[in-house]
């Protein structure tokens, strides 16, 4: 059995004499480079990586390995794909990359700007392309649309400089919904400080532009970014917030409301309110029927509702009954809607797991590193590493083993 002589050089030159160290060091060194405190390098990878197959890291991986030791993963004896190409050498990886590290720039342009003529009709312009981004971000995932919509913000504000009357407040509610789905690809991508300076922002635009639905809606958006940080009691705060005056609210926003205050109560170990806020929920989406362009995942999401309860039902550790949902759930989501099914089955794989089902979970798995690979969703390797915690009883049994072996490549070093 060989080894690979050139990375156990590298890392000597550095001063890292074990391989413990190894990926101690790169860890912390990938998290402050990137700002991404779920990046991760184990002994176990590195070790891999020194052996006679070291395969080839994933680009941020490479990018750490680099900034760390000096050399790109082909001078430290990686084995090169096909089609490599370095990112210093590739413009749009470059530009991608500068996008997202730039989390503030398209929300903080000094001004004032050259005053110009705003016709009302781009408020039709940009209510059409927002569409089309949501539909984009179902197929693509986080990483290619950021620096697109961003831009698209910046030019909003731009406008709304110049903007008067009816078309100023209009674009104003356009900025709102443009800058919430920034925040969401960056909460997608798993940058929660991108998504959080976002999200305010949301919230900012959503009060100057006077509009009740819209300052409700940011405040889900708060919401949502709590309930990722696990942090229940701000999650029920801003949800009841939203619902103060709900008289004011279209019924899409109370649901919206409902749902993600049942969340909260789930995190809170509240299985009771969970149930409650759904079924309320619920009992208004027939009386959807607005035609505001955001925030219509209750109209477009199959079973919208039941994704909300079986996720609640997995975080409250009720595995055999959120299984059950997400099986009812996952024959109705469409193959295209590829970066959610991914999510949807990740959970399902835990709610196996926990229902006592390793060998379901694993075969849910193998299917969902696939998705993984190609919409490089954080929200969907969180929810692996959620998974390979529920796996934990199993983790010396051959399944357990497969599983490591099936995930190490998009969680490890991701």
């Amino acid at each position: 059995m060989g080894r690979n002589d050139a990375l156990r050089a590298a890392r000597f030159r550095v001063g890292w004499r074990t391989i413990e160290q190894a990926a101690d060091r790169i860890t912390a060194h990938g998290q402050q480079l990137l700002g991404e405190r779920q990046f991760t390098v184990s002994a176990r990878t590195w070790r891999r990586w020194e052996g006679a197959r070291p395969g080839w890291p994933p680009e941020e991986t490479a990018l750490v390995l680099h900034d760390a030791l000096g050399r790109w993963p082909e001078d430290l004896g990686f084995t090169t794909p096909a089609g490599w190409i370095r990112p210093e050498h590739h413009e749009e990886d470059q530009l991608n990359r500068r996008a997202l590290v730039s989390v503030t720039a398209a929300a903080l342009v000094a001004g004032p700007v050259a005053p110009q003529h705003v016709d009302p009709a781009l408020m039709t312009y940009f209510q059409e392309q927002l569409e089309g981004h949501y539909r984009a971000d179902m197929l693509l995932g986080p990483h290619d649309l950021i620096g697109t919509v961003s831009a698209q913000y910046q030019l909003i504000d731009k406008l709304v400089r110049s903007a008067k009357g009816e078309t100023r407040r209009g674009l104003l509610r356009i900025g709102a919904t443009y800058s919430a789905l920034v925040g969401w690809l960056y909460q997608d991508a798993g940058d929660m400080e991108g998504a959080s300076f976002w999200r305010g922002i949301t919230q900012e635009i959503a009060m100057r532009s006077r509009d009740p639905h819209l300052i409700g809606y940011s405040l889900v958006n708060q919401a949502q970014v709590r309930t990722d940080l696990g942090d229940g009691g701000a999650v029920i705060d801003l949800c009841e917030a939203a619902l103060e005056d709900s008289r004011r609210l279209v019924p899409k926003v109370r649901i919206m409301a409902m749902q993600q205050q049942a969340h909260g109560a789930s995190l809170t170990g509240d299985r009771a309110a969970v149930d409650r806020l759904i079924d309320q929920a619920d009992g208004l989406l027939i009386r959807v029927d607005d035609d505001l362009p955001w925030g219509n995942a209750c109209r477009r999401t199959p079973g919208y509702l039941e994704v909300q309860r079986a996720t609640c039902y997995g975080r409250l550790g009720l595995g055999a009954e959120a299984g059950n949902l997400w099986k009812q759930v996952l024959e109705a989501v469409p193959g295209t809607a590829r970066r959610d099914r991914g999510v949807y089955m990740a959970r399902h794989a835990t709610a196996a797991a926990e229902a006592g089902e390793p060998d379901q979970a694993l075969e849910i798995a193998r299917s969902v590193a696939d998705i993984v690979v190609e919409t490089r969703s954080a929200r969907m390797r969180r929810e692996l590493g959620t998974l390979q915690r529920a796996m934990r009883p199993w983790q010396d049994a051959p399944v357990g083993r497969d599983l490591a072996e099936v995930l190490e490549p998009v969680i490890e070093g991701s």
